[in-house]
């Protein structure tokens, strides 16, 4: 059986940054991600101003990720349009991007990687790898995203009654885009769900939905999903006619939007989704999971892996207020007659976006 003081499970923005952290402080520690090569994983890919600083601070220059800069926020329904500014300028990027640049800004730190090797379960501070080996840790950093881990799975119940798909298509680049969406970050709502689009890096559009299950149901497939949005949606509709040509529709089941880790065990860290799932209209799952590593990776130094109880509580009382604030927006926004109210709202106190976009940072 092998041994590590700290064991990272998870190769994401959460798990690239904690290992990143380690390495520089020189504390021993693996970490282990399930894909050989870096995808792209569906994910809004928004970077709030918060996160940008967050980056900087680990030494990444956000103009590496996209040169171009997210300056607005446009609300969509069938029938209204509503525009403001952020409180400061956003970019966008590509899972596939970003994990790259962090995990090579770990490795250039000396962080020891292992690829291809997912942990199939944990117990009793023991995880059993993919192929057969089992790993004691004295510390177990979970950062696997959306994806749960067999002995330390996020509780049923959090996925609610009608639980939430995460779809994900591509738009293809191109000036017709450009001219739809230009420099801003739209989301659309709609009846049990919403949709948030943002042109990426190479300019293509990154179009993430959040939708119930009983919607999907209805439907049949994703693709008759697609449709039927498209068809209850105009503005939507438009921009998935962009969509890249072969274009599959990625999908994630049961994401618990709205949950929060608020306890946990010695030697227990849980980052980033793990710890708390923000709906990704907030535009801050990812400086979460940056947030995350960062508090843990203190916490752990000045109090090992005993810390993680501590470190738990805190990380879910700074959760609190804006991932209730960004649930509140979401359950408000797959309403359509509460979806009407806040655009005429939007339109009558033109802070009301940018108020609603600093109450769910982190």
């Amino acid at each position: 059986m092998r041994r590590t003081p700290a064991l990272i499970v998870g190769g994401g923005p959460a798990g690239a940054t904690l290992a990143l952290q380690l390495a520089r402080a020189g504390m021993p520690h693996l970490l282990v991600e399930r894909t050989r090569e870096t995808g792209d994983a569906l994910c809004g890919g928004f970077m709030s101003w918060h996160m940008l600083g967050m980056l900087k601070r680990l030494g990444v220059a956000p103009e590496t990720l996209n040169a171009e800069t997210v300056m607005r926020v446009r609300l969509v329904t069938r029938d209204a349009v509503a525009e403001a500014p952020l409180p400061s300028p956003a970019r966008a990027v590509s899972r596939r991007r970003l994990d790259t640049v962090l995990l090579a800004a770990a490795a250039s730190a000396g962080a020891v990687i292992e690829r291809g090797l997912g942990v199939r379960g944990v117990a009793d501070g023991v995880a059993r790898l993919d192929d057969g080996a089992c790993v004691r840790a004295d510390a177990l950093f979970l950062a696997s995203g959306k994806h749960d881990t067999r002995g330390l799975a996020r509780p049923p119940e959090a996925r609610g009654e009608d639980p939430t798909l995460g779809l994900r298509v591509r738009l293809a680049p191109g000036r017709a885009l450009e001219r739809l969406v230009g420099d801003a970050i739209e989301l659309h709502l709609m009846k049990g769900g919403y949709a948030g689009l943002v042109r990426q890096e190479d300019g293509s559009g990154n179009l993430c939905m959040a939708v119930r299950r009983s919607r999907l149901q209805a439907a049949g497939t994703p693709e008759r999903l697609l449709d039927m949005l498209a068809g209850e949606q105009p503005a939507l509709g438009e921009r998935l006619a962009l969509r890249a040509p072969n274009s599959l529709v990625d999908a994630v089941a049961n994401v618990p939007y709205g949950w929060r880790a608020t306890a946990s065990t010695a030697g227990i860290f849980r980052l980033g989704d793990q710890a708390g799932v923000i709906p990704s209209l907030a535009g801050e799952g990812m400086a979460i999971a940056l947030a995350s590593a960062l508090a843990a990776t203190d916490a752990y130094r000045a109090g090992g892996p005993g810390a993680a109880v501590s470190f738990q509580q805190q990380f879910a009382a700074r959760l609190q207020r804006p991932i209730g604030i960004a649930a509140a927006a979401w359950h408000a926004g797959e309403r359509p007659w509460l979806a009407s109210l806040a655009m005429r709202l939007a339109h009558l106190s033109p802070t009301l976006l940018p108020l609603l976009a600093r109450a769910t940072r982190v």
